[in-house]
């Protein structure tokens, strides 16, 4: 019998409880309960985090930058987590190194859209990570505006650690 939950597909919802527990983590995090993180939306593919402009606007009247590279940073971790929790790895997730580029100013509510730079590195990350106890993957993470277009982008290595047997 084979205990792996089945493959999903990259549209399919993680399971509400996933999701529940994903957003009380972020919530209970200070730094981002002051931007006012929330999950919009996740599925297999992607984690899509929101924050209100309203909380994270500076001195120009639009997006703090940093408010825009820790909802990307943290998409991308929170996508990794979902992941480890759909499979039953107990590890932590680490930003191991990261580029961000700031293509526009954004003058509404953030939203950042994370996900794997390919579908198929899900399997393999976690596949070494049981094998290995630490695996990485590469993930890129946008700031979506309402129309569509990228105002900012990171690419980033994320790595997962299985905590050593005690």
């Amino acid at each position: 019998m084979h205990s792996q939950p089945h493959p999903p597909s990259a549209t399919e919802p993680f399971e509400p409880a996933l999701r529940a527990r994903l957003q009380s983590t972020l919530s209970a995090m200070p730094p981002l309960r002051a931007i006012g993180c929330n999950v919009l939306d996740a599925t297999h593919e992607h984690l899509l985090l929101g924050a209100p402009l309203a909380l994270n606007i500076n001195d120009k009247g639009n997006a703090f930058g940093g408010s825009m590279a820790s909802l990307m940073t943290v998409a991308c971790w929170g996508l990794f987590n979902l992941h480890l929790q759909r499979a039953g790895i107990h590890a932590e997730v680490y930003v191991q190194d990261s580029q961000i580029r700031y293509l526009t100013p954004v003058y509404e509510d953030l939203r950042a859209c994370a996900q794997a730079t390919s579908a198929a590195a899900w399997d393999e990350a976690l596949t070494i990570l049981r094998e290995k106890g630490k695996s990485r993957i590469a993930m890129r993470a946008a700031i979506v505006l309402a129309d569509g277009r990228e105002a900012a982008t990171l690419e980033a290595r994320f790595v997962a650690l299985r905590p050593a047997a005690k």
